[in-house]
């Protein structure tokens, strides 16, 4: 027999000071020592217009591990006593091996427990928060702890793309639109993490009961978009970073985080909003109920009115100024950003009892969506 489930605290957490998109690139640095050429259409668009970066202004290194980042989030969550469940999500970890969670674990020094490692992109925050969930509403967990985080800067340092610029400068130069794919994502991500405590009962202060979280996927139809640690092939497939030699990895910037625009623009919206939705409408009475609150992970607000179409189409009565995000000061923190996100809501004091949210969470890696649905007790 099931329980239900409330959010009774969350968390977050940004490094350093924000940084604005003037000093953007002077963080990044300059690929080939040259001003991108994207920068400023892609900052144009996105609408983010400060976020925030764990790296030092001066030398450029990072001050802090992605896992110590996660244990900040979870640290801000204040008191928590016992848990028994701790699910921990990233698209970058620190390391290969061992998996985030267990160095997550490690650094926030709890006593033994249940530790995962979610991995994906957007979404495996997402995948954190609904096992942290069923952990306690199967009885297995009476308090359980979802942390998603990401350390995005790293891989976005202008070094990290030298060696390709000039092993192929001469192509690069004459045909620009090959690297867009991986300079438009560095003034697109950020740094942060956000966390949130689970348990089988609210606390008398507000708490958010969470009645259901949906994730689905759209791999069986649609090819890979955003990638790390791969190459694309032209038919679509990936050759994965084992199968490159070392001085590969370099000259082809085989770990930079890369994502295909045109596929992005094409599918994102359907196949994770619109698809998916439309099942949840009829499943969950979606439009029985009042949604007071809508929570959209974008990553550009370039995506908003075709998010706002998509609901007009499926009937669902979400006007923007039910809408909430944070996308323009806090930036694309990727799995990071619904927890920070609903972080920020839920110390507003603007959630009232009896209000509900439905946030949304979609990711490109190959076309996954989440969606949690919650009311304020």
């Amino acid at each position: 027999m099931s329980i239900d489930v409330y959010v009774t605290a969350t968390g977050s957490y940004l490094p350093l000071e924000p940084v604005g998109n003037d000093d953007v690139e002077q963080v990044l640095g300059m690929v080939g020592g040259k001003p991108s050429k994207a920068r400023r259409v892609v900052l144009r668009n996105n609408g983010i217009r400060q976020r925030h970066y764990a790296l030092d202004r001066a030398t450029g290194k990072a001050i802090m591990t992605n896992a110590q980042m996660a244990a900040r989030a979870v640290e801000n969550l204040g008191p928590v006593g016992k848990v028994d469940s701790l699910a921990a999500a990233t698209s970058l970890p620190d390391q290969l091996m061992p998996g985030h969670g267990v160095m997550v674990h490690g650094e926030l020094g709890w006593p033994r427990l249940e530790v995962v490692s979610l991995a994906g992109v957007c979404v495996s925050g997402i995948a954190a928060f609904k096992y942290a969930w069923l952990s306690v509403r199967a009885g297995d967990a009476q308090r359980s702890v979802a942390v998603a985080s990401e350390l995005a800067s790293l891989s976005m340092r202008a070094r990290n793309f030298d060696a390709e610029y000039e092993n192929n400068k001469q192509e690069l130069e004459g045909r620009p639109e090959l690297a867009f794919e991986k300079d438009f994502l560095r003034w697109m991500l950020s740094d942060g993490a956000g966390a949130v405590m689970l348990e089988g009962a609210p606390r008398d202060t507000l708490s958010l009961r969470v009645d259901w979280i949906e994730l689905s996927s759209a791999a069986h139809e649609l090819p890979v978009c955003m990638y790390c640690g791969a190459e694309k092939n032209d038919d679509g497939s990936l050759s994965g970073w084992q199968q490159f030699s070392a001085s590969d990895w370099a000259t082809r910037s085989v770990f930079s985080v890369k994502q295909d625009v045109r596929l992005l623009n094409e599918h994102v919206v359907r196949s994770t909003l619109t698809q998916p939705l439309r099942a949840l409408i009829d499943k969950h009475a979606l439009r029985q109920r009042r949604i007071d609150w809508f929570l959209p992970h974008m990553s550009s607000n370039y995506f908003a009115r075709p998010i706002e179409l998509s609901l007009a189409e499926l009937e669902l009565d979400l006007p923007r100024e039910r809408w909430f995000t944070n996308l323009s000061e806090k930036g694309n923190t990727g799995a990071a950003s619904p927890f920070i996100m609903l972080d920020e809501l839920f110390r507003s004091g603007r959630l009232k009892r009896g209000d509900t949210l439905l946030m949304f969470v979609p990711e490109s890696g190959r076309f996954s969506s989440g969606f949690v649905f919650m009311e304020a007790v």
